[in-house]
């Protein structure tokens, strides 16, 4: 690999515009930082002129679909109303690109055109938590996750949003060392950079229109008493309900158990305290309802993959 890395951003109609800032920001700082020519783009489009992003601002390109000579990366950037963009023109020259070895990449619901393309079948995917539905539905074949983002498949991929801006820091880190990809988020003041296995957090409202009460309630319930947590039998009883009932709302709104739900709330709780604060591990351990210390760490090194020490060593 050369010392400059080009990537290819095709941007489609309504791409959405936070996914693209998030996407080149942290190549452009990694190259003022750097004092080096690390990174080089090339912005693209189906008319090869311009796109228009859900927000209605204009960004000029400067290539259509024509070949992209190999560019170490081809990213797709989509948004609102993907399916009516992704037209057969587009999808055959994915495909062309694909079969000319260049690797693919996609952040929002651009990882709707690859799986349109049939790229995605079988490969892990991260896409914006608003489509799964649809891509449950369309592509069963895809191997779909709520993480912000999967970058050891082949093909890579980010949720949307701010996570482009993680998938960044995480490539550069790969390529140039975690030093520069902690300088170049310091320079963005982004302090909650997240690692590709961290889970999209979307509130119920969001994820479900508060359709359920006894979901909202039971949720509630657990945010409140992250300090003594309760019990799953304990919350089933102050709805109302059976903890059957409450663990098949959490099977079928969440895909969690409320066992597992309320234990990623108190470690994710943790993270932020040890992130944010500098209370002791001992005192971050009480506060998310853990009595002894060890086992948090023991919880806490098995879900993040690394101690609270480490973790807070990391971000500071």
């Amino acid at each position: 690999m050369s010392e400059t890395q080009h990537f290819t951003f095709f941007l489609l109609p309504e791409f959405t515009h936070i996914a693209f800032s998030c996407a080149l920001e942290p190549l452009r700082i990694a190259n003022l930082v750097s004092g080096r020519p690390l990174y080089r783009w090339t912005l693209a489009s189906a008319d090869g002129k311009t796109a228009t992003c859900s927000n209605g601002s204009v960004t000029l390109t400067e290539a259509g679909l024509e070949p992209t000579h190999h560019a170490d990366r081809l990213f797709v950037i989509s948004g609102v109303d993907v399916q009516s963009h992704t037209t057969a023109p587009v999808l055959n020259w994915l495909r062309r690109e694909r079969a000319s070895g260049t690797p693919l990449g996609a952040i929002c619901s651009g990882a709707y055109v690859l799986a349109k393309a049939g790229f995605l079948d079988g490969v892990e995917t991260a896409v914006h938590w608003a489509w799964h539905d649809l891509f449950t539905e369309e592509f069963p074949d895809v191997r779909l996750v709520r993480n912000v983002f999967v970058a050891r498949e082949k093909i890579i991929t980010a949720s949307g949003g701010t996570a482009a801006a993680d998938l960044m820091l995480h490539l550069i880190g790969k390529a140039h060392g975690q030093d520069l990809a902690t300088e170049v988020a310091d320079q963005m003041v982004y302090n909650a950079v997240r690692e590709g296995t961290a889970a999209q957090r979307v509130s119920v409202q969001s994820r479900h229109g508060m359709r359920n009460e006894h979901l909202k309630r039971a949720i509630a319930i657990m945010e409140t008493s992250i300090e003594t947590p309760e019990s799953p039998s304990l919350i089933a009883e102050e709805l109302g309900i059976s903890t059957r009932q409450l663990e098949r709302l959490f099977a079928r709104y969440l895909n969690s158990t409320p066992k597992h739900y309320f234990m990623e709330m108190r470690l994710n709780r943790a993270q932020n305290l040890l992130v944010q604060t500098e209370q002791s591990v001992t005192e971050i351990a009480m506060a998310c309802g853990f009595q002894s210390t060890s086992h948090f760490s023991k919880v806490f090194r098995s879900h993040f993959g690394r101690s609270p020490l480490v973790q807070r060593a990391k971000i500071g």
